[in-house]
């Protein structure tokens, strides 16, 4: 019952965003960059960042598989994400030592710059690490300014303690006054508890635009992100980034990558539980900003865009009967990268 009450309440939260989007009541400024984003054709619908006032396509491209896979397919994905209407766009510096970060260099930013929204991010734990990493990342992806940078990869409350005691923060909130961010928020999918230490160490100052986590029809059932962090975002109306919403691949019966096969299962959350779309309707039926997804192919980035096409919201009844069609195999295996709970 408490878990019902609950989401019933993160979803009354997803018909204003998706009103706001569509009323036509927004400032200037976002309306030119809108026209801006429309200049390579129609985009996906648009939801609001938090209190940013900035609008994003609900579908994201997700840096990483960009890193990873050959450069004729990263390529393929960034123009057919571009055609498909997507026009926000993920990375980090650490993502294949920059590889990832390099191919936005050369395949999105030259012709697309002002079309689209940028973010990358810093695993770096002190400032002057930090702030070496924002001017390669900005060097790497051939742009003078990141619409967002993220503090990432959070690993544990500890970790957010050492990172604020080695002035992090101190170095992103002097990249958004000089101009070379503008929006900055913070990441991580192992530990909610990381999520909750940030944001009580920035409750008084209220930093952030956003954060990112993994938010997937699982993770109620398990060491819960939508559970602990997205209630303390939407009281402070931080933009909520879903990530790792088919479990990094784990969903599925096998994942592979060009090392190989690094994960099989006879019993999958897709087929055998839900559909692909079942399972992304799920997250979109939240109070999400966008949906990062990685795709390492054009069809995949294809498979994603039609689905952001014909999202229809998932009731709060129907929802609750997914995550307990999964309920049995929350066992942090197939949600592999969190932390196990204490």
């Amino acid at each position: 019952m408490e878990r019902r009450k609950f989401l019933k309440t993160l979803a009354a939260a997803t018909p204003a965003m998706m009103a706001a989007c569509s009323s036509g009541e927004v400032p200037e400024v976002i309306e030119e960059q809108a026209q801006l984003a429309a200049q390579l054709g129609t985009t996906l619908p648009l939801r609001p960042l938090g209190a940013t006032g900035e609008q994003v396509t609900m579908l994201g491209v997700g840096g990483y598989h960009v890193g990873w896979t050959e450069e004729k397919d990263a390529q393929a994905v960034i123009e057919t994400a571009l055609e498909g209407g997507v026009r926000f766009f993920d990375n980090a510096e650490s993502y294949n030592n920059g590889v990832a970060e390099t191919r936005y260099g050369k395949w999105l930013t030259p012709k697309h710059r002002d079309q689209v929204f940028i973010m990358t991010k810093t695993t770096g734990r002190d400032a002057a690490t930090a702030e070496k990493h924002l001017e390669e990342s900005l060097q790497r992806m051939n742009t003078d300014y990141l619409d967002l940078w993220q503090v990432h990869s959070l690993q544990d409350p500890e970790d957010v303690d050492q990172r604020i005691e080695n002035g992090v923060l101190d170095v992103f909130v002097k990249a958004k006054e000089s101009g070379k961010v503008r929006f900055i928020g913070f990441t991580g999918h192992t530990n909610p508890e990381a999520h909750l230490r940030m944001l009580e160490h920035t409750k008084d100052s209220n930093i952030f635009d956003a954060a990112q986590m993994p938010i997937n029809v699982m993770d109620s059932n398990y060491h819960s992100f939508i559970k602990k962090v997205v209630p303390e975002l939407q009281a402070r109306n931080i933009a909520l980034l879903a990530m790792k919403t088919l479990a990094d691949g784990r969903f599925f019966p096998k994942k592979e990558t060009l090392d190989g096969v690094i994960w099989e299962t006879e019993d999958p959350v897709v087929p055998n539980r839900l559909s692909i779309a079942e399972a992304l309707n799920f997250v979109w039926s939240l109070p999400v900003s966008v949906l990062i997804t990685g795709a390492e192919n054009a069809n995949l980035m294809k498979e994603k865009i039609e689905m952001a096409k014909s999202f229809t919201e998932i009731s709060e009844a129907d929802r609750n009967a997914l995550i307990e069609k999964v309920a049995d195999l929350a066992d942090g295996k197939v949600e592999y990268f969190k932390n196990p709970v204490a």
